[in-house]
């Protein structure tokens, strides 16, 4: 028999090669250029990139016999993962191999921006001693703001408490007991803004977290107080941060991610107190180095029909072909039952009722704590990691089974206790020869709504002319309607609206609707 073939499109380390074995045959291209790498895709059973190589949708389809892509780090912005996912391709990345990287250097900037090296060592290289001018400040016994307290947020942490730094941790994903146990107090972020001496950032870029340190929280802070972000640009406003600086309301800065990149040019490049790099938080040897090598293993893996650790489309492990098309539904029910609930269980049921209890559905549990933690940890979220999120995260979870259902063929509901002991839940279902994704429950209320990249839930008292009302505001903002279900309780109680739209409803618009019906709002972002 021929061995699988594994295309390298791009320079790997030798420890790379070593850890495909001898079981496939190599082959190399230059990934960056689409002349060579189209036509060298034809055959291939699996290709590792790193980020030069494009593997978009003409890639994808050229490749016929494809069966995985293997991205040597973290991100995934030059592979179409839906693309990969509708020709059945696997996507798998090294989600941990950078997260030491990162970590140490967001301590560097700190570091750096204490001790004002970088203009210091600009100075004396230029001739001048200016050994008065540079003086700094010490790191022990100061504050550090830790926002976003996932691995690489304790990894810092645990690092600046060897300089004898005291922790406040701002997560609303992390419980106090947890965050106590690694040695920091949680705090609410306007605590944390007033209190810190330095702020370092480590959340994952989303609508929420765009522009979080802006210039609001910037009115908040110490003068003293010094700000790195290592983790996404954007999350710290660049624009808002410079004025900070060049009115004295923050002292330093240390930033290596930017909201343009590659960028040459920002307002923070004029202040001497702000350390700047280019995104230099992967690129150790070391990371590179594992990140070559995790892939290579899922390679290996995925090729040799086992469970893939760090797919991020689908599961690699024997899941039944009756059982797949659910995966991704579970999953998007994750992403709404966190946003619906604001915060993580502490106890989450899976119940799966209907026909499909026949089968194995075990990957649905893993399916639902992977999206429930989509978008509230910078780690990247896995089938295999995220169990021990789960676990980190104070997070039980149970999957409960039954094949008798009385609304449809299947039904899986998402049935949380929050630390508060009140209740979130959120049902889904597969419906038609088409397997269309419909949301069919919502904290109690009964509805039937097409999943859609972009959904609203509005809850408020029943009472006439709220619909009208919705429908004029999104209207007025050019806002379309998909489709719209309403659903109460009872006549005069608790009703529900759920709408499908065709773009993100803006945050004005959203304030307005709150306003004007006194609904409670939550929005959901199923883009990729």
């Amino acid at each position: 028999m021929s061995k699988p073939i594994v295309l390298l499109a791009e320079e790997l380390s030798p420890a790379t090669i070593d850890a495909l074995g001898p079981d496939f045959e190599t082959r190399t291209v230059d990934g960056a250029s689409r002349e060579a790498l189209l036509p060298a895709l034809a055959d291939v059973d699996a290709v590792l990139i790193r980020s030069a190589t494009k593997m978009d949708a003409e890639a994808i389809a050229a490749a016929k016999n494809l069966k995985v892509i293997a991205r040597a780090g973290v991100g995934l912005d030059n592979v179409d993962v839906p693309a990969a996912t509708r020709a059945g391709v696997m996507v798998v990345n090294a989600p941990t191999s950078n997260i030491t990287s990162a970590a140490e250097l967001a301590v560097g900037l700190l570091l750096a921006t204490a001790r004002n090296i970088a203009p210091a060592n600009q100075a004396l290289k230029a001739g001048a001693w200016k050994r008065s001018k540079y003086g700094g400040v010490e790191l022990l016994d100061k504050k550090v703001g830790v926002v976003g307290f996932g691995r690489i947020g304790q990894l810092v942490a645990e690092r600046l408490k060897g300089f004898g730094m005291e922790i406040l941790a701002y997560d609303p994903y992390v419980s106090a007991q947890r965050a106590g146990q690694l040695g920091a107090r949680l705090v609410s972020l306007d605590e944390l803004l007033e209190q810190s001496d330095f702020i370092t950032v480590h959340l994952p870029k989303s609508p929420e977290t765009l522009g979080l340190i802006g210039k609001e929280a910037l009115t908040k802070v110490k003068p003293s107080v010094r700000i790195i972000n290592a983790a996404r640009g954007g999350i710290v406003d660049e624009a808002a941060l410079a004025e900070a600086l060049r009115e004295g309301r923050v002292a330093g800065a240390g930033i290596d991610v930017f909201a343009t990149e590659p960028t040459t040019e920002s307002p923070l490049f004029e202040h001497e107190s702000v350390v700047v790099t280019p995104h230099l938080g992967a690129s150790t040897e070391e990371a590179q180095e594992k990140a070559g090598v995790a892939v290579a293993r899922s390679v290996r893996l995925a090729l040799g029909g086992d469970l893939v650790p760090d797919a991020v489309n689908v599961s690699g492990g024997a899941v039944p072909e009756e059982v797949r098309p659910g995966i991704a539904l579970v999953e998007k029910l994750g992403r709404i039952f966190t946003a619906l609930a604001g915060s993580v269980p502490v106890q989450l049921d899976v119940d799966v009722k209907g026909e499909i209890t026949e089968h194995d559905v075990s990957i649905w549990k893993l399916a639902a704590l992977k999206g429930l933690f989509t978008d509230v940890t910078e780690d990247p979220v896995t089938y295999v990691n995220a169990p021990l999120i789960a676990e980190q995260r104070g997070c039980e979870v149970r999957l409960l089974t039954d094949p008798a259902t009385p609304d449809f063929r299947n039904v899986t509901t998402l049935r949380g206790t929050l630390a508060d002991g009140s209740t979130v839940s959120v049902a889904g279902t597969l419906t038609g020869p088409r397997l269309v994704e419909k949301v069919v429950g919502v904290n109690g209320f009964d509805l039937e709504v097409p999943l859609s990249e972009h959904l609203a839930f509005f809850t408020y008292v029943d009472r006439p002319g709220v619909i009208g009302t919705v429908g004029r505001l999104l209207g007025d903002a050019q806002v379309n309607i998909d489709s719209m279900q309403v659903a109460r309780n009872e006549k005069g109680g608790q009703a529900l609206v759920a709408l499908t739209v065709d773009s993100v409803i803006p945050a004005d618009v959203l304030s307005a609707i709150v306003n004007e019906v006194g609904a409670q709002v939550t929005v959901v972002d199923l883009a990729d």
